[in-house]
């Protein structure tokens, strides 16, 4: 199955709330995939049972969160890597700084060379309401999303 679509009314100069409403794309997930089904999945493809694989998962978990920590870039081969950035208030005068006005730290993902190629062949499909599975709390009731 295609990447799933639903549309949305929006206004078309985002802030300005008498702008003229357009509808957009927002992408819609089918579903979850959680960690003991991707456990199976690599088991099946490979030598190491499902418990291998969640306790290596585990530790790459544990060792990224450290290596992270410390201001590294984790690089995870094809998978691609994950890096730490900060944003800050401006300050006219450097001497004004003070770290208290960083803020929270966002944790960045690039991907590595397969999964940009899947952005460029993702094929999409539009899902009506009833097709949106129900996640708790969405656009059930929202007039809106088509």
């Amino acid at each position: 199955m295609a990447q799933g679509y639903v549309l949305v009314l929006r206004p078309s100069e985002p802030g300005k709330k008498d702008s003229e409403k357009k509808y957009y794309a927002q992408s819609k997930s089918t579903g979850v995939v959680d960690l003991p089904y991707m456990a199976k999945m690599i088991a099946a493809r490979s030598t190491v049972s499902s418990a291998d694989v969640k306790a290596v998962l585990d530790s790459l978990n544990w060792i990224m969160d450290a290596e992270l920590q410390e201001g590294k870039i984790v690089k995870l081969g094809e998978l691609g890597n994950f890096r730490i950035t900060v944003g800050s208030e401006g300050v006219t005068d450097k001497k004004l700084f003070t770290p208290s006005m960083i803020r929270p730290a966002r944790l960045v993902f690039t991907p590595g060379t397969d999964l940009r190629h899947t952005k460029k062949v993702l094929e999409f499909t539009h899902l009506k309401q009833q097709d949106v599975p129900v996640t708790g709390g969405a656009d059930e009731e929202n007039p809106d999303v088509l």
